[in-house]
């Protein structure tokens, strides 16, 4: 995947990069991954940053730098403490995921950060963009990058239509991307590379905005084709979202003897390795107190009768829009798991040591009567 494209003539875009790394140098946003010279900081950041905002990231990544300041920390630490740690960020897979490719780096690289794209690529959770990002901000290698804010910024300036999701305009997104960063290489500027790439994503995220973005403040106006033809709101030409899915769940939040149950999810798939009260989908043409008796005798083998109804939560997770309602129950028999990794009964004030999805914190913090600190 080594960047090869050689632009037929690149003076263009070594203008382009010039104004580009000019401004990012000048304006640049002070975040605390851009304060730290070490490859593992900018990876970490990278995959935080995925589907979060920036405001969000900020004080889970320097929380996670503090428990786990190097790669070898973070391979060494249970998961559940990885899973704990990341609670609130959403999208736990990408947890799981660094945590495994922190466990290959200390096996097959001595705890250090592969500097190869080939490598990069092949450690879970790193795709062509978080490879290129490290590899272009950590090592100053002339790789090219593409995410949201970058695509939207080339799709603009050069005048890139289709969406910029699909083939053919990604590759020639791509190829962009390429050719820019291989002239701001050949400029001998230091740090010519790292800077580009992320001078692309600040503009993306700060001037170029989705929706009504702030063109006089953009260093590069004049190069702008979708600027002289008065295509901003139409570039980029983004895909049809999918309908929103409106799914009902119920938990059962079981109580014996002042304890509760709760259950581990399965370590792949939704919400993998995290600790839940029981739940599962609401039939069609089922109630949801009808729906809770019948999940904890599927989940848990329990038999179950309502004590009344804690509350409901609504959560959204990319295009599902979920209702998820809670109710007290009381159970009668012996807990057995023929669906979870692992269950325990734990006392009220125990529940939050344990890793949990947003969803089930709300539902907690309802039981509780009180709002649970992070």
């Amino acid at each position: 995947m080594k960047t090869s494209r050689q632009p037929a003539t690149d003076v263009p875009h070594r203008k382009l990069c010039q104004a580009l790394i000019k401004w990012y140098r000048a304006y640049h946003r002070a975040l605390p991954w851009r304060e730290i010279n070490d490859p593992y900081a900018t990876w970490v950041s990278e995959i935080m940053l995925q589907q979060t905002q920036v405001q969000t990231v900020i004080p889970y990544f320097e929380q996670w730098m503090q428990r786990f300041p190097t790669v070898g920390d973070l391979a060494a630490a249970p998961l559940d403490d990885v899973l704990k740690r990341w609670e609130g960020l959403g999208y736990y897979s990408r947890a799981r995921n660094l945590h495994e490719a922190a466990r290959r780096v200390v096996d097959g690289h001595g705890g250090r950060v592969p500097q190869a794209m080939k490598e990069l690529v092949q450690l879970p959770g790193i795709g062509r963009y978080t490879a290129g990002a490290i590899a272009s901000i950590a090592f100053h290698q002339p790789e090219p990058i593409l995410d949201g804010n970058v695509a939207r910024v080339l799709c603009r300036v050069f005048g890139v239509e289709g969406d910029p999701k699909k083939n053919p305009s990604n590759a020639q997104l791509w190829n962009l991307a390429a050719d820019l960063v291989i002239a701001a290489s050949r400029r001998k500027i230091r740090d010519a590379a790292s800077d580009l790439n992320q001078a692309l994503m600040e503009l993306g995220a700060t001037v170029c905005a989705p929706n009504n973005p702030n063109c006089p403040r953009c260093p590069i106006l004049r190069d702008c084709e979708a600027n002289r033809s008065g295509r901003q709101s139409v570039l980029p030409q983004v895909g049809k979202r999918p309908a929103t899915v409106r799914p009902q769940h119920v938990a059962a939040v079981i109580r014996r003897n002042g304890r509760y149950l709760i259950a581990q999810r399965p370590v792949h798939g939704t919400w993998g390795g995290l600790w839940e009260f029981p739940r599962g989908g609401c039939g069609s043409n089922e109630t949801p107190e009808s729906a809770v008796v019948r999940i904890a005798k599927e989940m848990v083998a329990l038999d179950v009768s309502v004590v009344e109804k804690v509350g409901e939560v609504n959560h959204s997770c990319t295009h599902h829009a979920i209702t998820l309602y809670a109710f007290l129950c009381r159970a009668r028999g012996r807990t057995l798991s023929p669906f979870y990794a692992r269950w325990q009964w734990v006392k009220p004030g125990e529940v939050s040591d344990f890793a949990s999805p947003a969803p089930q914190i709300k539902i907690l913090e309802l039981v509780a009567g009180t709002p649970l600190s992070q």
